[in-house]
């Protein structure tokens, strides 16, 4: 083989592994790479009994988190951000930046890393806003999305959302409600609360956000005999009870009455599917226009 033709195969080769890692519908990189667990996290203060104060998330959770009815989920008005409000959101960051996590007791610092990966994920899209999927925005390769992009700095230290997620979160709650907790600005996505988390209502927060999104079609959902979950229960299966079995019984646990029955009774095929659509108040009204003109 010629020296050019080499070249040539080489250069084939790397394309068609360039082009894998763009159509990797894997959520940053978290299952070809699995972070250690941020043990310098794993402190607290149960003596503390002060609260980390969320109200300026709140408001712009208030303001922009748009309930959409037909589609059963909580939208963002990405386009509506005021200049103000943006200076709000970077502000609530920063403070959440200035505190160190580990002086407060666990809860509030589960609640607070919860809220700060919402607040980051929203800053991310309207940083690059308009988009059509979050997956396009970061730093790394086209299609990868931002996960691993170190997003802020707390005690020095620089995270990413990954950190947080993985590292953090789930390494040191190992408390599977997490996944409907954060949100990361897709329709598949569990929806983003309208309330801030809190230490004092995580528990019932977390429970009801279980509960919206596995009610809704795009956590469970039946079609003819096949049950399709949500791409989150097959990448984080491991949270899930590590098999489809245990998975199964853990989804009844949050189930209305009918599905749970549906779900314990299945034994067909079952596929996992998930839309990485942003959740753009937008959408909605672009699906309601298109849906009133095929009416007319």
């Amino acid at each position: 083989m010629s020296n050019k033709q080499s070249l040539l195969t080489i250069a084939s080769v790397l394309f068609l592994i360039l082009i894998s890692l763009v159509a990797y519908k894997g959520y940053g990189f978290y299952k070809l790479k699995d972070p250690d667990p941020l043990t310098f996290w794993d402190v607290s203060d149960e003596d503390n009994g002060s609260v980390i104060d969320h109200d300026l998330w709140q408001s712009i959770l208030t303001k922009y988190v748009k309930p959409n009815s037909s589609m059963g989920i909580n939208l963002f008005d990405y386009a509506g951000v005021s200049d103000e409000d943006y200076e709000v959101l970077e502000t609530y960051i920063d403070n959440m930046a200035s505190i160190d996590p580990r002086e407060y007791m666990k809860e509030e610092q589960k609640a607070y890393w919860i809220n700060l990966y919402n607040a980051i994920t929203i800053k991310v899209i309207l940083d690059e806003y308009p988009v059509d999927t979050i997956k396009a925005t970061g730093n790394g390769l086209i299609g990868l999305g931002p996960w691993d992009d170190k997003v802020v700095s707390i005690v020095n230290i620089e995270l990413s959302l990954n950190n947080i997620e993985h590292g953090i979160l789930r390494r040191i709650w190992n408390d599977n409600r997490i996944h409907y907790g954060i949100n990361c600005a897709s329709i598949g996505c569990p929806d983003l609360a309208p309330i801030a988390y809190t230490g004092a209502q995580l528990d019932s927060q977390l429970a009801h956000a279980a509960k919206v999104f596995i009610n809704n079609p795009r956590g469970v959902n039946f079609v003819d005999d096949t049950l399709i979950l949500s791409s989150i229960f097959n990448w984080f299966v491991a949270d899930f009870g590590d098999n489809e079995i245990n998975l199964l019984v853990d989804l009844q646990k949050h189930a209305t009455p009918d599905l749970a029955k549906k779900i314990q009774a299945h034994n067909g095929p079952i596929e996992y599917d998930y839309d990485w659509r942003l959740n753009d108040a937008i959408l909605a009204n672009a699906t309601s226009s298109n849906n009133n003109g095929a009416n007319e």
